[in-house]
């Protein structure tokens, strides 16, 4: 009796280290019946089938913990890391998890790193392993290279969630439309990643706004880290600065009657330095003027929606008033209309 209870144990303990690679009832299968030579019951009878099913979960945490300790987590955050996983909904978390930790670690990030970066995009763990190499290989082709790539994918680790598809129309936008170099459209990869999840309309009004009135040219624009503001952060200081005399709009030339600060010194600073160095004012009256500007920019664009509502009217009375020119007129104009809501 006590060989066939240690050998149950046995049984138990093997079962328990090796469940990850054998399923469990073909295990038990071929190995029972060794054991239980003479006794059919215990291969059989239902009392054992639950002795060895009902402790069968625990296995799966032990298992799971385990894998995260081998990788060099600590207790505490394998831990942290099995309950994150167990909670998030779906199967597919659990399922891509090790496939996901895999990857980043073959990027040479360390586990508090990796740990740190899951925390800040849940995403990663139902990203499937041949989708997240390769868009962490596009990133490469890109000219991300060893150490740019982990600083990025740490700073901003959602870039691994965009289709290699959508990168690549953001960095073809941002070459043809807006004429970055080859480099500089990595640099710009390398210091403001978000720009890959940036809505292309406003890209390009940043960019032109930037461009056209505030005349700054492209190599400015990635040493100052643009992308990294957003447009009504961009146009608050630049206007601010304009409203007070101190930036002016280049002519077709590029020369000002005054010496315009730097864009990396406009907006590469916090609000008290940029206050403090460049605009010369305090933080009331340039809380005034955000308030006044805000109102300001939304007065027109109702008016920008008004003027557009009457040019249509005087179209549509154009029409009825000239039948001959009607389909060249209509044509051209309401393929226009078409082009400009695009």
């Amino acid at each position: 009796m006590g060989t066939r209870v240690g050998a149950r144990q046995l049984l138990r303990w093997t079962i328990r280290n090796v469940s990850s690679v054998v399923s469990p009832p073909q295990f038990w299968r071929c190995h029972l019946q060794p054991l239980c030579t003479g006794c059919r019951l215990l291969c059989s009878s239902t009392s054992l089938h639950h002795e060895l099913s009902s402790p069968s979960k625990k296995p799966d945490t032990e298992l799971s913990l385990r894998i995260f300790l081998d990788m060099g987590f600590t207790d505490t955050q394998a831990e942290q890391l099995h309950d994150t996983v167990s909670k998030l909904r779906g199967g597919s978390a659990a399922k891509h998890v090790l496939s996901t930790l895999t990857a980043l670690f073959a990027l040479g990030l360390n586990p508090s790193s990796v740990l740190k970066l899951l925390d800040k995009c849940p995403e990663l763990y139902s990203v499937k392993e041949p989708q997240l190499q390769q868009r962490i290989d596009n990133l490469r082709k890109l000219g991300l290279g060893e150490g740019s790539i982990q600083r990025v994918v740490a700073y901003y680790p959602q870039i691994l969630t965009v289709p290699v598809k959508t990168v690549k129309t953001a960095v073809g936008f941002l070459r043809e439309k807006c004429l970055f170099t080859v480099q500089q459209v990595t640099d710009i990869l390398r210091d403001s990643p978000a720009v890959l999840t940036e809505n292309l309309g406003q890209l390009e009004y940043k960019f032109q706004y930037v461009y056209f009135r505030m005349g700054v040219k492209q190599g400015e624009m990635v040493k100052s880290r643009l992308f990294r503001f957003t447009l009504d952060e961009v146009r608050h200081r630049h206007s601010f600065l304009e409203r007070r005399g101190l930036y002016q709009t280049p002519d077709k030339k590029g020369q000002t009657v005054i010496l315009n600060p730097k864009l990396d010194s406009i907006l590469s600073v916090d609000q008290n330095t940029f206050l403090t160095d460049v605009a010369l004012a305090s933080a009331e009256e340039y809380d005034v003027f955000k308030r006044l500007m805000a109102r300001e920019w939304h007065e027109q664009e109702q008016e920008g929606g008004r003027i557009e509502a009457d040019s249509d009217d005087d179209e549509e009375a154009d029409e009825d008033d000239d039948d001959d020119d009607e389909k060249e007129e209509t044509g051209g104009r309401s393929s226009y209309r078409k082009r400009r809501k695009k």
